[in-house]
C-alpha cells in the first residue's frame, strides 16, 4: 500500500532529524522482537521530494523539486508547477498547491486509493 511505510524521525521526536525512527519492542527474554516504527509516510514523502533535487533520491532519480533554491529564485509559478508534477510523479493526486510570496506553503495531496 502506497503511503505506508517506515517512518523518518521528525521534529516531534528526539534524534537525528530524517533518521529511521527506532521503537525497541523486546520480548520476556530481553531479544529485539521489532524495532522500526511503521505508518503513514504520506506528509514525509512530500517533504523529501520537496527537499531532495532531482537525481538525488537513489530509488527515484527522477524525482525531486529542491526547494532549498526557491530562496534564490521568485519564480512561484514555477515551483508550483514542479511540486504538483513531482508529487504526481510518486502517485499522489494534487488538489492544491498554494505556493506565494510572504505566505506559508501550503500543499493539498493525497495517495490515490
Amino acid at each position: 500500500m502506497k503511503g505506508r511505510g517506515v517512518q523518518l524521525i521528525d521534529s516531534n521526536d528526539e534524534g537525528t532529524l530524517m533518521d529511521i525512527k527506532i521503537n525497541p519492542i523486546r520480548d520476556a527474554d530481553g531479544k529485539i522482537v521489532q524495532g522500526e516504527v511503521i505508518g503513514d509516510t504520506l506528509q514525509q514523502n512530500k517533504a523529501l521530494i520537496l527537499i531532495e533535487h532531482t537525481g538525488e533520491i537513489k530509488w527515484r532519480e527522477d524525482l525531486g523539486v529542491g526547494i532549498g533554491d526557491l530562496l534564490l529564485s521568485d519564480d512561484y509559478l514555477e515551483y508550483r508547477h514542479t511540486i504538483r508534477r513531482e508529487l504526481q510523479k510518486d502517485g499522489m493526486k494534487v488538489t492544491k498547491v498554494d505556493l506565494y510570496e510572504n505566505t506559508p506553503l501550503n500543499i493539498v495531496a493525497n495517495y490515490d486509493s
